[in-house]
């Protein structure tokens, strides 16, 4: 089984703590003490200024508690932002799907073809990626879907599109782009326009990096979690302006949305919206450009 090349003890520890974090963090009942403990926990104890935020993990901590627009919450499924994709005439950029579970018994893997992909549609990280069936432990996965679907991810950082949102299991065709890997063009869009974008490349592999670039695919001075490369030399992707375009489309709705696309086979596909990447922890590498890109977003009542 190939969850990311996380080992299965991994994957499943993973699953374990957020079922005990949805346990946990109901009892903070108030949101606004709920997310400064969240965040201190997350910045070594610093506390959020959510009156006047200036860090971008600051005004996505105030995006939690004074934006709730209805819309977000659909998009941020798995399964029903595909309605919306449709609706707004990028049907196009839909992946197959072989299925939609609520109960993880009913995946008759049988059926499925040699390559596939097991995602969580109700949160973030559900992932498993299946290269070759032949070498998949089903029992594994079932036991990692299980605790997917017990999980209330909402709670831990209080990221509210989740609350509430319907759980199932999709199994979607396996895409797999020239370089061997699936590269997620991840597109950083403020008050209706993409400001940047990141580029994780050898994720699961003791090479990953993630980069960050401008429009222009100038190479950014900076990494999220992980120090940018320099040296790390990537062709601007051939759908880029393409890819600009379409998430430009997408984010219009929203004053701060993350748009992430793949390119293959001289395609462009979806991958997902994303509202509070890393649960809005401030994780940028150096970290005066949390500073740095907070000023790119004009918040918005």
């Amino acid at each position: 089984m190939s969850s990311n090349k996380r080992p299965f003890w991994l994957a499943y520890g993973i699953s374990i703590y957020h079922c005990l974090m949805s346990w946990l963090m109901p009892k903070i009942k108030n949101d606004r003490k709920a997310i400064i403990s969240y965040y201190k926990s997350k910045s070594g104890g610093r506390v959020a200024d959510l009156d006047n935020p200036k860090l971008f993990s600051e005004k996505l901590q105030w995006y939690k508690l004074n934006h709730r627009d209805p819309l977000m919450q659909t998009v941020a499924n798995k399964y029903t932002v595909r309605e919306y994709i449709e609706s707004i005439g990028y049907g196009r950029l839909l992946n197959d799907i072989y299925g939609l579970y609520t109960d993880v018994n009913d995946i008759d893997f049988d059926k499925l073809p040699a390559q596939f992909v097991l995602k969580g549609t109700h949160g973030s990280g559900f992932n498993i990626i299946v290269k070759d069936k032949s070498k998949f432990n089903t029992r594994q996965a079932r036991m990692i879907m299980k605790s997917w679907l017990h999980q209330h991810i909402a709670w831990s950082g209080r990221e509210w599109v989740y609350k509430d949102m319907p759980r199932h299991i999709i199994a979607e065709k396996y895409l797999e782009d020239e370089t061997g890997e699936l590269r997620d063009y991840k597109f950083y869009c403020f008050n209706g326009k993409p400001a940047f974008m990141q580029l994780e490349v050898g994720r699961g592999t003791s090479h990953n990096t993630r980069n960050f670039y401008d429009m222009d695919w100038n190479l950014m001075p900076f990494g999220k979690e992980l120090p940018h490369d320099p040296n790390l030399e990537v062709p601007r992707p051939e759908m880029f302006d393409e890819m600009k375009r379409i998430a430009t489309d997408l984010c219009k709705p929203f004053q701060y949305v993350r748009v992430d696309l793949y390119q293959v086979g001289g395609k462009v596909y979806f991958g997902e919206l994303t509202f509070f990447p890393a649960g809005g922890a401030p994780d940028f590498v150096p970290a005066q450009y949390d500073e740095v890109v907070g000023k790119m977003w004009r918040l918005e009542p």
